[in-house]
């Protein structure tokens, strides 16, 4: 397999079966791709078998298969565009694919969910909302993917935070998802907190008194600005492997990774790409952050290094880290040692569920 092929599997593969992928399905498109140009075709490919698996079944009137096969070929789609900017036109259609399979199967998810379209300067935010069973307002967690993924990655992540009864906001943010075609990757996210808050607040089933931000990857970056630029307005925050300064972390990243930033960024040139990343530097900002942020990171991310993490810890007043050891970007090897830990502490921090989701019969020993 040629160069970008080996980087992707090698950065990204737990990532993968983390949120959606089998590993057979994984091992399966993986060991036929030997170019990268055949990367996005080979994952819309396995991703169809999925998604006719999903209309086989609502066809069939079993809807809870169908939303679940639909929204696992979302998965499969996104991973197809994640990175593939070699030939947009090719990324844009398995990014539509992605989209269309989503947003047909959120009204069978359990719980279901539903789009909410946000107008943002020259375009907008797309979010995707899921609430826990039982009457609202619910505690509600705003959930921000990175550079390279989109709200229809999340959902693995939604499930610890539904179970713990807190709805969630997955949204594509500026140059992310939905969002990346008519809005460029930006460091000032103050007004984008603004209309996220402004977007929360409309919804009835949601407590914006009871607000939860966490970020992934850039996400990890995007959490920490929403936090300091709305103040108390934010309950708690989690950033999972987000950096200080982008820019710092550029002359590291692998080719896949800039070259996808240069083209979310608008970008012409790396130059131009690494002067945006400067842009994303939490220095200005995380000393406003007046909420409790938790920090997660791995001290093998090959990607963005742990020492990101430590100036964030350093930079914002009370703020804890966890620290895997042995974990790499985004800490999807480690899912178990860090998923359920940081559901756990946000749902204490909002007023969420973290006790014993059965009922005790009464009289049982």
């Amino acid at each position: 397999m040629d160069e970008k092929v080996a980087s992707a599997i090698a950065h990204w593969a737990p990532r993968f079966t983390a949120n959606g992928v089998t590993p057979a399905d994984f091992a399966r498109v993986t060991a036929s791709v030997e170019h990268w140009s055949d990367w996005c075709a080979a994952w819309v490919a396995v991703g169809a078998e999925h998604e006719q698996l999903g209309r086989t079944a609502l066809a069939e009137r079993r809807l809870r298969s169908g939303g679940e096969h639909l929204a696992q070929a979302a998965a499969y789609y996104h991973f197809a565009k994640f990175v593939f900017v070699d030939d947009l036109e090719q990324m844009r259609d398995a990014h539509a694919r992605a989209v269309a399979a989503y947003t047909e199967a959120l009204p069978h998810l359990d719980p279901p969910g539903r789009r909410v379209e946000i107008p943002f300067e020259e375009g907008r935010l797309v979010a995707v909302v899921r609430t826990p069973p039982g009457d609202g307002p619910h505690p509600v967690v705003v959930m921000v993917p990175g550079l390279d993924s989109t709200k229809e990655e999340l959902r693995s992540t939604e499930q610890t935070f539904l179970d713990r009864g807190l709805a969630t906001f997955a949204v594509d943010g500026p140059g992310q998802g939905e969002a990346e075609y008519d809005l460029h990757i930006r460091g000032d996210w103050a007004p984008v907190a603004e209309a996220l808050h402004a977007a929360v607040t409309a919804e009835p089933d949601l407590d914006e008194t009871r607000l939860g931000v966490w970020g992934v990857s850039l996400g990890g970056y995007y959490s920490v600005a929403v936090t300091a630029a709305l103040g108390d307005r934010v309950t708690a925050a989690v950033a999972l492997a987000g950096p200080f300064c982008f820019g710092e972390c550029w002359d590291g990243l692998p080719p896949l990774t800039r070259d996808t930033f240069r083209v979310r960024s608008g970008t012409t040139s790396d130059d131009e790409a690494r002067a945006v990343a400067n842009t994303l530097d939490l220095a200005p900002v995380a000393g406003d952050v007046t909420a409790p942020l938790l920090i997660v990171f791995g001290r093998r991310d090959r990607l963005i290094p742990f020492t990101q993490a430590e100036k964030v810890h350093a930079a914002v007043p009370g703020s804890e880290l966890l620290m895997l050891e042995d974990a790499n970007h985004g800490c999807a090897d480690y899912s178990p040692w860090h998923r359920p830990r940081t559901a756990d502490w946000l749902a204490t921090h909002l007023g969420g569920d973290v006790g014993d989701p059965i009922p005790a019969k009464a009289g049982a020993r």
